[in-house]
């Protein structure tokens, strides 16, 4: 891909973000928070929709079969900055320090190819799990718009904690439901 075609299609992915699903309040402005909301299909507490997406490795992650581990989903993409700003976190606080307990994890980018993902990741130098979901077929399941999102879904298959965005108090409360569901001990 051309480095002119490659910002072309940030600026389009950008311009996309800003207008798509944005609710207006009673004043006529727009309401973010109301846009995410409205674009998230899910809940905490909710059973979390089954998927099956292909790692970089050509292996399949299907959340099903990971019943009984605490397992961390993100969506994200290459072009996303809040998702390319949390992701040495994902490396360093999450994969890094949970990854030996009860615990799974998987950071699937949406509408993305291999060809894309794969060199990213490896100039990184990333060691989690990553997928891709170039048709958005997963992430339909949870949400119709919006990344970076994280999706924290405990040993029964429910939902303990989402997320849309990239917040610093908002990872760190991701870290703790993911300590807490492992029982504290991590």
């Amino acid at each position: 891909m051309t480095r002119s075609l490659r910002v072309v299609l940030i600026l389009a992915a950008i311009c996309g973000l800003l207008t798509a699903g944005c609710a207006k309040t009673k004043s006529g402005h727009q309401d973010p928070a109301a846009a995410v909301q409205a674009a998230t299909l899910t809940h905490v507490g909710d059973t979390a929709p089954d998927f099956t997406v292909t790692r970089l490795d050509g292996s399949t992650f299907t959340l099903s079969a990971l019943r009984g581990k605490v397992v961390l989903v993100n969506w994200w993409a290459t072009w996303c900055l809040p998702c390319v700003e949390e992701m040495p976190l994902l490396q360093s606080l999450v994969w890094d320090r949970f990854q030996d307990a009860d615990f799974a994890m998987v950071a699937v980018s949406r509408a993305e190819t291999p060809e894309v993902v794969e060199p990213w990741i490896a100039q990184k130098g990333f060691t989690f799990p990553v997928a891709v979901d170039p048709e958005r077929t997963s992430y339909a399941k949870y949400a119709s718009a919006y990344i970076p999102r994280s999706y924290v879904i405990g040993p029964d298959g429910r939902i303990l904690f989402q997320s849309q965005g990239y917040e610093q108090a908002e990872f760190a409360t991701m870290i703790e439901t993911i300590t807490a569901a492992l029982g504290g001990g991590v």
